[in-house]
């Protein structure tokens, strides 16, 4: 990537965040009111005393095992209070899908940007980072299309901020994919396809099946900075097609089903020979195949 220093973005709501080291500046972030210092979640439900976070997370499992809701909420909006990052991060993912409470976009998102005020400086790789790193994510996921009657407008520099911090310092897959997404928009970006196909190519080369896809996609079309090379793009799609889940990235299917279909025959023997060396290569060093 770039050597040039990232602009941080700006916290939520309101410490530094720490500047990775390779990165690209992104466009200047628009205000927004901030977000409260507390969740409002955090007070959703009457607290219970538990005698420590590690207490309260062992009533949730009991709870949750035992089907009471409302007791297993309580236990983890405790252990939350208390600074517990885990428990933060299971709350507002169970608000942003609706799992167990009543589905709350506003609340999941103060418990994400209470996550990353607090844990920006988070060691990238760590159970800890790889948290954080999703938390930056759905942030810029909340900021791309904002959320409907609250304080939280669609904000596209604040969407590349979060998407960029956690694709280069966290290194997290979701964010480049996103990221790359933005760069070929050019939504809170100058658009840059060369820039796109760089952070698209990290995202698939930790098998992130729809940056391999799109990836894919890119090499078989080429221009605008990105060479063509149709074999490595149909070996992309290949090897997204392999990791795609069947219902929600039909897409993904669709898409490698036609381009093996309108390439030439050498075209496509020769990427799927370049599938078997990549599988042999990755059966001899351990790695799982999709």
């Amino acid at each position: 990537m770039s050597g040039t220093k990232l602009l941080p973005p700006r916290a939520i709501p309101g410490a530094a965040l720490p500047e990775p080291d390779d990165s690209v500046p992104g466009p200047g972030a628009a205000a927004i009111a901030p977000a409260p210092d507390t969740p409002t979640a955090h007070t959703a439900l009457p607290l219970v005393p538990f005698t420590s976070a590690r207490d309260a997370l062992k009533a949730w499992m009991r709870d949750s095992t035992a089907g009471n809701k409302l007791g297993a909420v309580r236990a983890l909006e405790y252990a939350a209070s208390q600074g517990h990052l885990t428990a933060q991060y299971k709350l507002g993912r169970m608000y942003a899908g609706g799992e167990g409470v009543p589905a709350n976009d506003l609340k999941a998102f103060e418990y994400f940007s209470k996550i990353a005020d607090e844990n920006a400086d988070a060691i990238p790789g760590t159970a800890d980072g790889r948290l954080v790193g999703s938390a930056f994510v759905a942030l810029g996921n909340y900021f791309s299309d904002g959320i409907k009657g609250s304080y939280v407008k669609p904000n596209p520099d604040r969407a590349f901020d979060m998407f960029h911090y956690a694709a280069s310092y966290f290194g997290d897959p979701d964010g480049q994919y996103n990221l790359a997404r933005l760069y070929m928009t050019g939504q809170g970006a100058n658009r840059d396809r060369r820039q796109a196909a760089r952070w698209m190519k990290l995202a698939a080369e930790k098998g992130h099946a729809p940056a391999r896809a799109a990836f894919g996609e890119m090499l078989l079309r080429g221009g605008d900075g990105v060479p063509r090379q149709p074999v490595l793009g149909l070996m992309w799609l290949a090897l997204a097609r392999e990791g795609a889940d069947p219902v929600r990235e039909a897409w993904i299917i669709e898409r490698h089903d036609v381009a093996f279909a309108a390439a030439s025959a050498n075209d496509r023997s020769a990427a799927l020979a370049l599938i078997e060396r990549q599988h042999l290569v990755s059966s001899r060093n351990g790695v799982p195949q999709n």
